[in-house]
């Protein structure tokens, strides 16, 4: 969509509003802008982010401001602006000050926008001791350790962590867990980016263990943390290191749970884009095809904004016959007319 140039613009005043907001109705704003960017609402954010970043200025609030630049920096890597989403994610760094937890969340920003950047080593760097910083030791040591506790997890967490999980694993809030395991997400996908194949497998067993100690948790900083989202990650990890029959079998699997149909509908979109890249190396035409249709009808902005699907849509055309619903999707994003 159009508006870029305004978001650009918006990053480069240095001025406050003469009126600026209320924090109430800032918070309101935000929280709008973050349902815009979870239902992949591309084109309505990019006209609100603007005037979001202005008012975030005037009222000063750490924690809003950390929010309203990362989600500027998430939206613009969906519309292959990198660099200028590094900018972006680089003023929440300079936002949450001395604030651990703000801190770890604009860093979660900052290797999605260094990994859009294809700056994988740097992205792996920034994620991976950001995470080593908000986590305990106990959290590092791999898979069946995290949080202190193994095996039969729920039977060794403390009592008050049952059930809704509010706290999570260990004696922290569940939503600061959340964000080391979204790090350790990043850090994974920046390893496999980097060719450091084990590394990536064992960020991502820290990663399943931090999930898997956490129950209903309240989602305060928007990472989408989970164990589904964990498996996700594996499916693209084996995809980027040349493994797509397993990263097609384990996407066979993952899809069919419960818990895929409750991540948000950018989340999914997104996943389903990086599928489509992985029935492509095996060949697979027809599946890559349904993993496109699938995307655009979860989150059509993820199929007919972002400049990856528009690469893998071509590519997917060029089968003679093309398969079904390409063809259309390729009209809609003007690669035929």
């Amino acid at each position: 969509p159009d508006g870029v140039d305004d978001i650009r613009a918006a990053l480069a005043r240095y001025d406050t509003p003469q009126a600026p907001p209320r924090t109430d109705e800032l918070r309101r704003q935000v929280g709008h802008a973050w349902l815009a960017y979870q239902h992949a609402h591309y084109g309505q954010l990019v006209r609100v982010v603007p005037g979001l970043l202005d008012a975030a200025q005037g009222v000063r609030s750490p924690e809003l401001l950390v929010q309203a630049y990362r989600i500027t920096s998430s939206l613009l890597v969906k519309l292959g602006e990198a660099d200028l989403a590094w900018l972006a994610a680089d003023r929440a760094m300079a936002a949450a000050g001395d604030d651990p937890t703000l801190a770890a969340t604009a860093t979660i920003a900052v290797a999605q926008a260094l990994r859009a950047a294809n700056r994988d080593p740097l992205a792996l760097t920034a994620a991976q001791s950001a995470a080593n910083r908000l986590l305990p030791p106990s959290s590092r040591t791999g898979d069946h350790e995290v949080g202190g506790f193994g095996g039969d997890q729920s039977a060794r967490q403390p009592h008050d962590q049952r059930g809704a999980g509010q706290r999570g694993v260990g004696l922290r809030p569940a939503g600061e867990w959340a964000v080391g395991g979204a790090l350790l997400l990043q850090a994974a996908l920046a390893a496999a980016g980097c060719g450091e194949h084990r590394r990536a497998d064992e960020l991502i067993g820290r990663a399943a263990g931090i999930a898997a100690g956490l129950r209903g948790y309240d989602d305060t900083h928007r990472t989408s943390f989970g164990p589904v989202a964990v498996e996700l990650a594996r499916v693209v990890v084996a995809a980027v290191r040349g493994d797509a029959v397993e990263a097609v079998r384990r996407h066979a699997i993952v899809v069919r749970r419960e818990a895929w149909r409750r991540l948000p509908a950018e989340h999914r979109g997104a996943y389903l884009v990086d599928v489509a890249r992985a029935y492509l190396q095996v060949g697979d035409l027809r599946g890559a095809a349904r993993a496109l249709v699938d995307a655009d009808s979860v989150a059509p902005a993820e199929v007919r904004c972002r400049p990856l699907a528009r690469t893998l849509i071509a590519e997917v055309a060029r089968g003679h016959p093309a398969p079904a619903g390409v063809a259309r999707l390729a009209t809609l994003v003007g690669l035929t007319r």
